[in-house]
């Protein structure tokens, strides 16, 4: 339990940090707001693959 919460605490801070980054500087790191959400899942869980 305390696991999934560390998990969710690291999903929730990426995803505000790269929201909280302009469009310009997320296409300066090949980032389109879209892929959020994937990224910060893989950032907390891995990658699907």
């Amino acid at each position: 339990m305390q696991e999934n919460r560390a998990r969710r605490a690291v999903y929730r801070q990426t995803v505000r940090e790269l929201n909280a980054l302009t469009t310009r500087d997320l296409d300066d790191l090949g980032i389109s707001r879209s892929m959020i959400t994937r990224l910060a899942h893989e950032a907390a869980w891995g990658s699907a693959s």
